[in-house]
């Protein structure tokens, strides 16, 4: 059975993680990233038993001086397991009118990952100027390791090549299934082999044909599947490289 790496999945105070990591394993979902973004789901990210990212989120503004003077100890508590800085990232989608201080927010936690050295998982969303201006203006210090991933990608392949050039990966979801999803599916088979990865997002976003349910991780492997189609690889193969990508970034 071919493995695969979800590299981003939320998991609630109320999750049963046992059952829920349980039914991925049984499907050959070997590795769960558990992300974080706010004080509940860092809380419930170091429930789990794997790698974590802990962060928090463009929603967390109100928060933002408590939220970046607790990220460096809440890492230093966790560092053996923390392999990433995440959630962050900003999205003009819904509240466009806090996007400078998401920004802000944004700006401290990758200067913080650039200190750790630690990758970052990045949302984005109506902000591509934005996103590449506050990454244009922090420093990323590491030579050629790569700086991090934008997850649940929904951009143009344009943008795409942007964010590969400031050394980023790019992580689809199940909206890559969705039938009115014509430009990730173009952008999913844009993106080069050794910088593609697959997640769930969950509880969000389950792909064809299980949309409409709660998602999991154990749902990963349809996303995979429609990647695989449309790079026109076989699924074993699109298994195997992603799975490798997302262990050499987050172990």
């Amino acid at each position: 059975m071919p493995e695969l790496y979800d590299t981003h999945a939320h998991f609630g105070a109320e999750d049963d993680v046992d059952a829920i990591f349980a039914r991925a394993a049984e499907v050959g979902v070997s590795h769960i990233l558990a992300i974080g973004g706010d004080d509940e789901l860092n809380r419930s990210a170091l429930r789990t038993s794997g790698r974590v990212a802990l962060g928090f989120d463009r929603d967390q503004t109100s928060l933002a001086a408590e939220a970046c003077a607790a990220l460096p100890g809440l890492v230093a508590a966790n560092r053996a397991r923390v392999a990433a800085i995440g959630e962050i990232g900003l999205d003009a989608h819904y509240t466009p009118e806090t996007l400078p201080a998401q920004c802000s927010l944004f700006a401290q936690q990758l200067a913080l990952a650039d200190e750790l050295a630690l990758p970052v998982v990045v949302h984005t969303r109506e902000a591509d100027d934005a996103t590449l201006g506050v990454l244009d203006e922090v420093p990323w210090r590491h030579g050629d390791r790569l700086r991090g991933v934008i997850h649940s990608y929904t951009g143009s392949t344009r943008f795409a090549g942007r964010l590969l050039d400031r050394g980023f990966c790019v992580s689809f979801s199940g909206i890559v299934t969705f039938k009115r999803s014509d430009e990730v599916r173009a952008s999913a088979r844009y993106v080069p082999a050794d910088r593609l990865l697959v997640e769930t997002d969950s509880p969000f976003l389950a792909p064809e044909p299980l949309r409409g349910r709660r998602c999991e991780p154990a749902f990963v492997v349809h996303t995979a599947r429609r990647i695989a189609e449309e790079r026109g690889v076989p699924f074993e193969a699109l298994a195997a490289l992603t799975t490798a990508n997302a262990l050499a970034m987050f172990g």
